[in-house]
């Protein structure tokens, strides 16, 4: 098959669809070609579900201006389509006493990125609140809330094909070549299948595999510092006949190594905790029942009833994680690449959390990069 068209869009997670559907909005004809035999199947459908304030990432950073922008345009497209969600609030928790001065400066990061209505509560106010939650006070985020990630990445799908684009299923891309008038897209489907598509322009949305799909296109990932490691997540969920409520999701107060395990709720009221984070060489979705020890005992610093027996393996996932440099932060990689000779590729590499809230925010930046083609 051959068949031309303005953008290939490789990856159907939901900066894929979102950016297919923004792009097919606009009025260019988009096609967008994924791996798997469904859309949303690697880290678009194993996380949180949670829709982020903005309060950790570095002033300026994609991250932080992505998120925030993002959290608007996510809710108000839930409440447009009646796609399920809850912005139920987020309480960051002091567990210590020597953590309190901490929320104050998460405080001040998240206003001056955007998160809206932040207030320290204290110790007694934190227990008004939720009952069950033990601490020295907390950050209390109104704005933050979860999300049906499958339900929102649906809707994107379901814009994209009002509009005209072709969303394509078992179709793993295998080449990426520049030529003179744009690019030609090889891909391998079903049956051994070959596909070669010709059009203006390349999005990589691939998630995990964008170092790969960067690396097919020509660029130098590894001169780049593009190149990914996975990031491996696991969640456990509480029994629901464990004597613990929340009605908020609970985190405790950042650590170096990221936010920590935290409770979260999803749209039924189940409870979950994680996730974890350790590198992982290859693709592994399994639970370690064993590792409820070590869940609970983290996560009682601010559910002190929790005990391991209340806890059974959920879920896992994996994060597309850059390389980071001592400080401890990267920032996504969305960048158009005529400044290495490559016009019309656009490359998003390293899309982590917060990825899901930045999406619909992610997708609208690609559109303007893509404005002159």
């Amino acid at each position: 098959m051959s068949r031309s068209c303005d953008v290939v869009v490789v990856g159907g997670g939901v900066v894929g669809l979102a950016t297919a559907a923004a792009l097919a909005r606009v009025g260019r004809s988009v096609v967008l070609l994924e791996r798997h035999a469904g859309f949303a199947r690697e880290t678009s459908s194993r996380n949180s579900e949670v829709v982020h304030a903005g309060l950790y990432d570095p002033r300026g950073s994609l991250k932080s201006r992505l998120c925030v922008a993002g959290r608007e345009l996510l809710y108000a497209r839930c409440e447009r389509l009646r796609i399920p969600h809850r912005r139920l609030g987020k309480l960051v928790v002091a567990t210590e006493g020597c953590e309190v001065p901490a929320l104050e400066r998460l405080r001040e990061l998240g206003t001056a990125n955007g998160a809206p209505d932040l207030e320290i509560v204290d110790a007694a106010a934190l227990r008004c609140l939720e009952p069950d939650v033990g601490g020295g006070g907390a950050l209390l985020s109104p704005a933050s809330g979860i999300v049906d990630a499958h339900a929102l990445c649906l809707s994107f799908a379901a814009e994209a094909e009002a509009h005209g684009a072709a969303l394509v299923l078992r179709h793993a891309v295998e080449a990426l070549e520049a030529r003179a008038a744009g690019w030609r897209v090889a891909a391998r489907g079903p049956g051994d299948a070959r596909t070669s598509l010709s059009c203006l322009a390349v999005v990589n949305a691939a998630g995990l595999a964008s170092d790969r799909v960067a690396a097919l296109a020509g660029i130098d990932v590894a001169a780049r510092g593009w190149r990914l490691g996975f990031v491996k997540g696991d969640y456990f969920s509480l029994a629901p006949a464990a004597p613990i409520r929340v009605a908020r999701l609970v985190y405790p107060v950042p650590e170096a190594e990221g936010l920590g395990i935290h409770a979260t709720l999803d749209l039924g009221g189940r409870i979950r905790l994680g996730p974890d984070a350790f590198p992982l060489a290859r693709v592994d979705y399994r639970v370690d029942p064993a590792k409820a020890t070590a869940f609970a005992a983290s996560a009682r610093r601010f559910l002190p009833a929790l005990q391991p027996s209340m806890l059974a393996p959920d879920s896992a996932g994996l994060r597309p994680r850059l390389a980071q440099p001592p400080d401890g932060f990267r920032d996504f990689v969305i960048e158009e690449a005529t400044e290495v000779g490559l016009p019309g590729l656009v490359n998003l590499v390293g899309i982590e959390s917060p990825g899901l809230t930045a999406a619909p925010a992610i997708a609208e930046r690609v559109v303007e990069l893509l404005a002159a083609l």
